[in-house]
């Protein structure tokens, strides 16, 4: 039954009921707090019933449960995968299952979050056919009609045959032989971006991305429909290929095209004649694919489709075979691959959006629907004497050039909704202002993708703000990117010339910082690209070009491009900083001018630096180790050049690599599988250093090369290969 008071009060007899009413209800006030204890005692009652089943139990009881069938706990420090819970609940019929391809397929996400394929690689083999055993499927030499096989050679998907090769697959040398199985890991994930504007070349010519960058277009990997499926290329967040989406399924008429355009696939073209319309989506009848690349004289490979619109998935770009009508509106549907959830991006802000909501400031909403305001600088003005949140609710590109009017005590936060992704083109910077010396104000930036213009703080316009936080947030490198995403200059992302502010990035990409060192900066899970290791990533406001010391510097979990010249480092941990002495560095490129103060753990930082004492980075430790152990082998003190030898030996191969350091590419600030193990796993937990540190990639892998260990039959032999 229900313990709620009015239940429990009406249950009284009507003469107490009516003594009560003369007494002022103090008897059914009484009731009020047993009736709330009792729910209490309801509540837990029933959550104690669902407790003892995996699909309804609390977090923190599944490990129990899984106890009970001798579940063995894992490392649970990646959101996705936190809970042992689905890992539990599939424990039974994995064990029923084990060592078969789907079972082990079904396990890696169960236990990493991460897409995968498992390969039997004996079946690749070449082999001489035995006739009482005939494999077509098995032919000795490759097909070269199979255009399909030969696009998918060395991939995951890869169907073409291959010689015996008898290296260890557990190191990642071998690969075909009949004992190996190998799980094939996407790393990146497929991030949606809804209904955005492209960036217009001319008329007919568009690209998919808002900034006009060439970039590839990623499959959304549809759910496999059964446990005992093995993933195909729609299962996984991979970028899409040209022959792919144009080929037709075998013996079908139906184009591949249809499997990945639409809404809820993986892309999608919406237009409409006129402002008020609504918008169609076009047909995949109206779509072809094409090799829309570059030709001379500022032109694509193909003049004009046949169809309505032609798309190239490789490069992100789109080609209509008339031009579009003035007034007419282009929308676009995608996805695009990334390592995580940092700078601007379409994915859950829930967490920070709901702690900005709390603090009942008024709020406007803008975007390109009837009753919101329809410019971003319109809402800014309105809230110019009080503050406020702005809240961006769409994808829309907005060219505007904003001034940011922060009331004296006052909080403005500029946003976008959560779960999208404006893009703020600045055709100039974005000035900020406080009306009001020593007020205490705040300033707040989540959830933006601004390029064109930086983030300028001038001494003489603000002069009271107390705080800036700029979160999940992109300051594009460099400002403004040509195609390829080469960056049009250096010029820096935020330029703060202000006294008394304490300055905090969380989860951003920016460009160059420049701080005065009468404030302070806080970066954390971020990553500052000053667009070059040569360039000068973070120093003060000096005038006349001059370097000089930004204010005191704190780093936690964030990859630094660049130098560094900072008043002093409050806190550098579990970072990488990529610099090399250039015009706007001295021969120290990472310096600090108080060498008394702050703390330098666990981080990559470049030879030669100056900084306060460091505690296990790289790579100093090295160093020293190697130091030791070459001292022991000849047990004699190592002379000058004998230490220098060991010094630059380990100096030219502990550094850091990356996937790519340019910025709109999928694997950007992404570490390379060829980076150092010490840099991998050389964080304070033992996780990546640099940006990507909260994925925890390295715990994941020891977590699935524990189960792969306990699943996998006797005999054979296992090895992880990311293709992401």
């Amino acid at each position: 039954m229900s313990f709620d008071a009015r239940t429990l009060y009406e249950l009284l007899p009507a003469i107490h009921r009516l003594k009560d009413a003369e007494q002022d209800g103090a008897l059914r006030d009484l009731l009020s707090v047993l009736a709330e204890q009792a729910a209490i005692l309801e509540e837990d009652l029933d959550q104690l019933y669902d407790d003892q089943f995996i699909e309804t139990c609390a977090d923190w009881a599944a490990p129990y449960i899984g106890g009970l069938i001798g579940y063995r706990t894992l490392h649970g420090v990646v959101p996705t995968v936190s809970s042992p819970r689905a890992e539990v609940a599939n424990t039974i019929a994995a064990r029923r299952r084990k060592g078969t391809a789907s079972m082990m397929e079904q396990l890696a996400p169960d236990v990493t979050g991460w897409q995968a394929h498992v390969v039997e690689f004996f079946e690749r083999l070449a082999a001489t056919q035995y006739l009482n055993h005939q494999r077509p499927q098995a032919r000795l030499t490759a097909d070269l009609r199979d255009w399909e096989a030969l696009e998918r050679r060395d991939t995951a998907f890869d169907r073409l045959p291959h010689g015996v090769d008898v290296r260890s697959i557990a190191h990642g040398r071998g690969r075909y032989n009949i004992p190996n199985v190998g799980l094939f890991l996407w790393r990146l994930e497929a991030f949606p971006l809804e209904r955005a504007m492209p960036a217009r070349v001319d008329a007919r010519r568009f690209r998919f991305n808002p900034l006009g960058l060439d970039a590839p277009l990623f499959t959304h990997p549809e759910t496999e429909p059964t446990l005992t499926h093995l993933a195909t290329p729609l299962n996984v967040p991979a970028p899409i290929g040209r022959r792919v989406l144009a080929a037709r399924d075998a013996g079908t008429p139906a184009r591949r095209l249809e499997r990945y355009y639409g809404a809820g696939r993986s892309l999608l073209i919406e237009t409409r004649a006129a402002p008020g319309d609504a918008f169609v989506a076009l047909a995949a009848d109206e779509v072809e694919v094409c090799n829309l690349s570059d030709r001379p004289g500022d032109s694509w490979a193909v003049a004009g489709p046949s169809r309505a619109v032609a798309i190239d998935p490789q490069l992100g770009r789109l080609l209509f075979r008339d031009a579009r009508p003035a007034g007419s509106e282009l929308r676009v549907s995608l996805h695009h691959g990334f390592s995580g959830p940092m700078g601007g991006g379409q994915y859950e802000r829930g967490a920070n959006t709901a702690a900005d909501d709390a603090g009942g400031l008024t709020l406007l909403r803008v975007s390109g629907e009837p009753g919101d305001i329809p410019t971003i600088q319109a809402a800014l003005d309105t809230l110019a004497a009080t503050g406020g949140i702005v809240e961006i609710a769409d994808n829309r590109t907005y060219a505007e050039a904003l001034a940011l009017a922060v009331p004296a005590g006052a909080t403005l936060i500029l946003r976008a909704a959560n779960g999208k992704r404006p893009t703020l083109v600045s055709p100039g910077d974005i000035t900020v202002s406080v009306d009001d010396e020593g007020a205490e104000a705040s300033l707040v930036l989540d959830g933006l993708l601004v390029a064109g213009g930086g983030l300028v703080l001038a001494a003489d316009a603000v002069t009271g703000l107390r705080r800036l936080v700029i979160r999940d947030t992109t300051l594009v490198p460099g400002r403004t990117l040509a195609a390829d995403g080469t960056p049009a200059g250096d010029e820096p992302s935020l330029v703060a010339d202000i006294a008394g502010t304490d300055i905090v990035l969380e989860r951003c990409i920016v460009g160059g910082l420049r701080v005065s060192a009468l404030s302070q900066l806080s970066v954390a899970d971020s990553l500052v690209d000053a667009t070059s290791p040569a360039g000068l990533a973070y120093a003060g406001t000096g005038a006349g070009g001059t370097a000089s010391p930004g204010g005191a510097l704190t780093l936690v979990a964030t990859t630094v491009i660049g130098g560094i010249y900072a008043e002093a480092f409050a806190l550098v941990s579990n970072a990488i900083v990529v610099a090399e002495p250039g015009p706007d560095t001295s021969p120290v490129p990472v310096r600090a001018e108080r060498l008394q103060q702050g703390c330098v753990r666990f981080s990559y930082v470049p030879p030669n630096s100056a900084t306060p004492r460091r505690y296990r980075c790289q790579p100093d430790q090295e160093v020293a180790a190697a130091l030791e152990r070459r001292a022991r082998e000849t047990g004699a003190e190592l002379s000058e050049a004998q230490s220098a030898s060991v010094r630059a030996g380990i100096q030219a191969w502990l550094k850091p690599s990356f996937t790519s350091l340019r910025y709109g590419r999928p694997g950007y600030g992404q570490l390379a599988t060829r980076c150092p193990v010490l840099i991998g796993t050389g964080a304070d937990d033992e996780a990546e250093m640099g940006a990507f540190h909260s994925l925890f990639q390295a715990q994941r892998e020891t977590n699935l090369r524990v189960r792969v260990s306990e699943y996998l039959r006797f005999g054979l032999e296992a090895g992880l290969f990311y293709e992401t």
